[in-house]
């Protein structure tokens, strides 16, 4: 293999923990290559709340700043790509990518993020990121005080609604069809004022990916301009399940409190391994994982 395709650490994943992780590293003067797929979860995010410096900056234009920033560092390259396997042990892994590349590394870390599995309901993937939103933290403050809905349906649903109304006492539950949860949580969830609609949605109504008005199967209407949603997800890459990393119960990568994994010389950092998701919490979790690798490259005597 060519000098050029081997390095210290591969990050797969380049988007706000991976970019971090290799700005530790490229100020350890480490040799990294970033593999990205250029498909960040966030990608339909109009703007970036909740991280000091960027408040209302666009995904975008933090990421380009970010990369700018990242490859001015000689020893970092950042490579446009899909990678499909890793193969090997620690300070021994190889990486394939789907255009059939080949690079070696002696760590490697995983922030390859999550693919968020959105309800097959017409609008709903229009809207998500802009008006359905997932995060009061990231975007509740830009719609304090608006009658809000909240998507979801079973015991959680009580919880989720006393969390949304510290932003907005106009809450409405909608549970998509008959609710699932029990007597004593729906008592509670009338309790704290908030309505509940058991009705089946058919189509959310919006322009340009702004909320305007819920239809259901009954053809009745519910007019609304923001709606928050927990939706499920999936690993956006399997090439950890299929090394044999650890995941825990709730499907994301089990890590240590130094961003390890379970298998030597492997890491992971970001959405993939937390539900806090956020850009500020990615970008701390990728310099930690950055700066820990150093750290045992250099136990180790490389």
């Amino acid at each position: 293999m060519k000098e050029e395709q081997k390095f210290d650490v591969i990050i797969i994943g380049g988007s706000y923990a991976g970019l971090a992780a290799a700005m530790s590293l490229g100020r350890a003067i480490r040799k990294v290559l970033i593999i990205d797929s250029g498909k960040p979860c966030n990608i339909q995010t109009p703007y970036s709340h909740n991280h000091l410096t960027q408040d209302g900056s666009t995904p975008a234009e933090i990421a380009a700043i970010a990369v700018k920033q990242v490859l001015a560092y000689p020893t970092v390259k950042l490579k446009q790509g899909f990678a499909v396997s890793v193969s090997g042990k620690n300070n021994k892994f190889e990486v394939f990518t789907e255009t059939g590349e080949q690079y070696a590394a002696k760590k490697i870390i995983f922030t390859t993020g999550i693919r968020d599995l959105k309800p097959a309901i017409p609008g709903f993937s229009e809207c998500w990121g802009i008006s359905i939103i997932h995060c009061p933290y990231c975007h509740g403050y830009e719609y304090r005080d608006e009658p809000t809905g909240i998507f979801v349906n079973g015991e959680g649903a009580f919880e989720f609604a006393r969390l949304i109304k510290n932003w907005t006492q106009k809450v409405t539950i909608l549970t998509n069809g008959a609710a699932t949860f029990e007597e004593t949580t729906r008592q509670k969830i009338y309790e704290i004022g908030v309505e509940i609609i058991e009705k089946q949605v058919k189509t959310f109504d919006h322009k340009n990916g702004l909320l305007e008005n819920i239809h259901f199967t009954d053809e009745s209407a519910f007019a609304l301009n923001v709606m928050y949603a927990r939706v499920p997800f999936e690993q956006h890459s399997q090439i950890p399940l299929n090394l044999g990393c650890e995941f825990n119960e709730l499907g994301y990568i089990k890590i240590d409190d130094f961003q390890k994994t379970n298998l030597p010389g492997i890491y992971a950092a970001g959405d993939n391994t937390s539900m806090m998701r956020s850009v500020s919490g990615a970008i701390a979790a990728g310099s930690k994982a950055g700066a820990m690798i150093n750290l045992e490259l250099i136990h180790e005597g490389l």
